[in-house]
């Protein structure tokens, strides 16, 4: 079921004059309240990440507004309109079409790859709006024809693939000679990634045994599962979402062939509730790697304090929650700096503020950044989940990534901070 809330915090700047909102697609006043819209999973495969991802961005409008409030700033604020995407192209579509109309010109979203393409040629880029998702790691995002308005907080796949070649080769003591088996989802996502992976281990002198790459909405595995564990391979590579793992997973368990202390995930299945979804023999020992946060830097432990301690408290940190947080905050300088709520506007802006030159600021100092752009200072944001440093592409380059373990029938993260491993030429 979707549904569909509309959080107006209250800026507190008396004067309807201040109240002006940009109209439908890319249209945008220069000064007033920016609408942002924020595009999160509640429902569907990618369900486990979207409260976090709510309640991060309801956090960032809410610093935003105290910001904006403090400074006197001419962008005096932000609405946040939250609608549920299911982690399904249409609904979407749908949702992202809803916002436009209601005057977003900025998208925190979305979180699957496969729906993000569609919701950036379909609305976004024909509306002019700016888009960032904080979870969409597909490589065919980077080459989206879109004028600079699709962008993310987290690092693409070509990272990813690298990073995890980096960690198995570690865990399992040497690539050269060694075999990965891979089982991947057939989307943007798990061909992109099982793609990335599989030219970093062979360029370690790896092997790849089996590449199986499935339906998510099969009915069955057994026949997928069989080959995924077959040939006795040194570590296998399993990317996916966990809706679909929950029918995957027991039907590897099936072949009497599955250890998952040889497994290996991507951020897909970095979720807490996984072990009682798919059962917990299934994942113990299971290890991974995710976009991350670096855990000795300030910033993200103040992110951390803030989040544990606000409302709802029954909803705990989980992967990319930070990078939504900065994907909504990053709206509203990218407007600061633009001097307009125009998602074009926005978009020309946006790369400056979250890449070297320029002083840092990080999201504790807001006041501090608004006060700078607007006086045309050059700045260099660094947020929740650590530097961002987009290209030019739009794509993260810094930060680290996580790696993961379920261990005793609980997600462990981060045991690890792994830095990010370019691919070649990157």
């Amino acid at each position: 079921m979707r549904r569909l809330r509309l959080v107006l915090l209250a800026v507190g700047i008396a004067g309807a004059s201040l109240a002006l909102t940009s109209c439908g697609g890319g249209g945008g006043g220069t000064t007033g309240t920016l609408t942002i819209g924020d595009l999160v999973p509640l429902t569907g495969d990618l369900s486990d990440f979207g409260p976090p991802g709510e309640k991060a961005a309801n956090i960032a409008a809410d610093q935003i507004n105290k910001a904006a409030k403090s400074t006197g700033a001419d962008i005096s604020g932000v609405k946040l309109i939250t609608d549920d995407s299911q982690t399904d192209p249409a609904a979407s579509v749908s949702a992202a079409r809803k916002m436009s109309d209601e005057g977003a010109t900025c998208i925190a979203g979305e979180w699957a790859s496969a729906d993000t393409i569609p919701v950036a040629r379909s609305v976004a880029i024909p509306d002019g709006i700016l888009e960032i998702s904080p979870a969409s790691t597909s490589d065919e995002i980077t080459g989206l024809d879109d004028n600079g308005l699709i962008n993310r907080t987290a690092p693409p796949d070509s990272f990813q693939g690298p990073t995890l070649a980096n960690a198995i080769e570690k865990d399992i003591g040497g690539a050269n000679g060694k075999t990965v088996n891979i089982g991947a989802r057939n989307d943007s996502y798990g061909t992109g990634l099982a793609d990335s992976f599989s030219t970093a281990w062979e360029a370690k002198g790896g092997k790849i045994g089996q590449k199986v790459i499935y339906d998510p909405k099969a009915a069955s595995y057994d026949s997928e599962a069989q080959k995924i564990v077959s040939g006795n391979p040194d570590a296998t590579v399993i990317i996916d979402f966990p809706e679909t793992f929950v029918k995957v997973g027991p039907a590897l368990a099936r072949t009497g062939s599955w250890d998952p202390t040889k497994a290996f995930g991507t951020d897909g299945l970095a979720s807490s509730s996984l072990p009682k979804d798919v059962g917990a023999s299934i994942v113990e020992g299971f290890r991974g790697t995710a976009p991350g946060v670096p855990s000795s830097a300030p910033a993200s432990k103040q992110f951390n304090t803030l989040y544990t301690s606000s409302a709802p408290k029954n909803v705990a940190r989980q992967t990319f929650d930070a990078q939504n947080f900065d994907a909504v905050v990053l709206c509203y300088l990218a407007a600061v700096a633009a001097g307009s709520t125009d998602g074009q506007d926005m978009a020309d802006h946006l790369i400056a503020v979250t890449a070297p030159p320029g002083t840092q600021y990080t999201w504790k100092q807001l006041p501090e950044a608004i006060k700078a752009l607007q006086n045309g200072d050059d700045i260099n944001y660094v947020g929740a989940s650590g530097p961002v440093d987009m290209n030019s592409a739009g794509d993260t380059t810094a930060g680290v990534y996580e790696e993961y373990e379920y261990k005793n029938g609980k997600l462990t993260l981060p045991i690890a901070d792994i830095p990010i491993a370019k691919p070649s030429g990157g």
